[in-house]
């Protein structure tokens, strides 16, 4: 059965209405913010607005507190929605490392007795230029990709995301690239809703003050829910009035708040400042680039890709076998060798011994024992350790032919060899 991206994926994201919104692993806490919104709306509705109906006369304005506060709720919780239910500027993972990227470094393996080995490395970082400046890009093992200027990857969503400003739990989402605009749209509505239920509550408790000819304090006694929303609403402001100011100014500056919380002390400079209007002009008026994430598409199958080869032999992993089965082969091929070096050479060291008595000095075994060891040496089984394209280690036995041929002349010699045919 096929698949769609979305079922696949390899974030924290969750996904609701077959992936046509995705939102933050924390996605619960939007149901908080929800209900820090309506709920005081409600209550304003109820215990405020509604008694206001009446206290401007002229065309009943009073009708129109209780419709600003109902429709401007409601285009918060659009902003909202904008903000938490759409890509942020994902940017899809890579299936494979970017072979272009690969680098060929030798290291000093302990193993193969010093020899320099070759290792395929990704350079952490490369330069990229921006406005005329060159900025240090780093490499994302995580996606696989060189992350593009100003992308950082979200610990928490854990994807690589475009503009990377913060992770907002209070939205549940990343803020990113795509949803930057609605953000600032949401805190500063958030902001402008708040000034005005706390407006309207000082209103009404103003209208009890002349209807009743009282004081503050008996005014306040008389509408208990106008102090609360008033209470809440100065609270409130501190948050999110302290956001939009906050962001007002990064805008200004064109930074995200990732860049200003790391880089503000090392006192970089901002290559991506183009002045303030263009700064405003970049975040309000340019076109939302599509996502590059088609998350209801059908997940193709890749086919498998061949195994990059490395500087030294790769016979064992080019043919898909086992490594220790390479191994037992070349021995199972060189004891094979050995015993038909050691069948012919047998005839030749006899009838060599037999001419050298009958036309020479007579030789002992211990001057032909001496005679083949001062020319020969042990044989010897070399071990050299390789390593594969992608940092596996594999064996590989080579036996050196010659060695096995010369040498087998010592050890058949001395096993057939009898004294009395050395005197002959």
């Amino acid at each position: 059965m096929e698949k769609r991206v979305y079922q696949v994926w390899k974030g924290s994201n969750k996904f609701i209405l077959g992936g046509r919104l995705i939102f933050g692993p924390d996605a619960k806490s939007l149901l908080v913010t929800i209900l820090l919104i309506t709920v005081p709306v409600i209550i304003f509705c109820v215990f405020v607005a509604r008694h206001l109906r009446h206290a401007f006369s002229s065309y009943n304005a009073g009708y129109a507190i209780l419709v600003v506060a109902i429709v401007f709720t409601i285009y918060v919780l659009i902003l909202l929605f904008l903000t938490s239910a759409r890509d942020p500027g994902i940017i899809p993972r890579n299936l494979h490392p970017p072979e272009e990227e690969l680098r060929y470094e030798s290291s000093v393996s302990a193993e193969a007795g010093g020899r320099q080995t070759p290792g395929l490395q990704f350079p952490r970082t490369k330069e990229v230029m921006v406005n005329g400046f060159q900025v240090r890009v780093k490499y994302c093992d995580t996606c696989m990709l060189y992350r593009p200027p100003r992308c950082s990857h979200c610990s928490i969503c854990n994807n690589c995301v475009e503009r990377f400003d913060h992770h907002c739990p209070w939205v549940g989402q990343c803020i990113g690239l795509r949803n930057y605009r609605y953000f600032f749209m949401f805190v500063s509505s958030a902001t402008l809703l708040c000034i005005y239920v706390f407006s309207m509550s000082a209103v009404y408790i103003k209208v009890l003050m002349d209807d009743h000819h009282g004081t503050v304090w008996k005014a306040m006694q008389e509408s208990p829910p106008s102090v609360i929303l008033m209470a809440y609403c100065f609270i409130a402001l501190w948050f999110v009035g302290g956001l939009t100011g906050f962001h007002s100014y990064l805008i200004a500056t064109n930074q995200t708040t990732y860049e200003n919380f790391r880089f503000r002390a090392d006192n970089r400079i901002n290559v991506y400042n183009l002045g303030c209007p263009s700064n405003f002009l970049e975040v309000f008026c340019t076109k939302i680039k599509p996502s590059k994430n088609n998350l209801r598409s059908f997940v193709r199958e890749e086919a498998p890709r061949p195994t990059l080869p490395s500087t030294q032999g790769a016979e064992a992993e080019d043919l898909g076998g086992d490594p220790r089965s390479k191994v037992e082969d070349d021995l199972d091929i060189g004891e094979d060798l050995l015993k038909i070096s050691q069948r012919r050479n047998i005839e030749e060291i006899d009838e060599d011994i037999r001419s050298r008595g009958s036309n020479g000095p007579a030789h002992t075994a211990l001057d032909v024992d001496s005679f083949l060891e001062s020319d020969h040496r042990a044989p010897t089984i070399r071990s050299e350790t390789r390593h594969s394209s992608w940092g596996r280690r594999s064996g590989s036995w080579e036996i050196a032919t010659d060695d096995v041929l010369v040498n087998s002349k010592v050890t058949e010699s001395r096993s057939h060899v009898t004294p009395k045919e050395a005197r002959r």
